[in-house]
């Protein structure tokens, strides 16, 4: 099982960039990576399918993690309500 995740957060404009986080991000897309490599190719490849415009609205961040929790699957933080 891979054990790194290529995350690429979709951030609004107005959030700087040490603010965007998976609690702060308008939309997360996440894939499995098998190696530091593989999970920067794969950063590159859902930043493209992204296909964000040009402009101050939104900007994508990109970070590969390690992934953690239970039997495999990434945690997620969660807003508190």
């Amino acid at each position: 099982m891979p054990e790194l995740l290529s995350v690429a957060l979709v951030c609004a404009g107005t959030l700087i960039a040490q603010d965007c986080s998976r609690d702060t991000a308008l939309d997360i897309m996440v894939s499995p990576a098998h190696s530091p490599m593989e999970c920067l190719m794969h950063a590159q490849a859902m930043a493209a399918r992204a296909g964000l415009p040009g402009g101050g609205d939104r900007y994508l961040k990109v970070a590969c993690e390690h992934r953690r929790g239970d039997a495999g699957r990434p945690a997620v933080a969660r807003r508190a309500s």
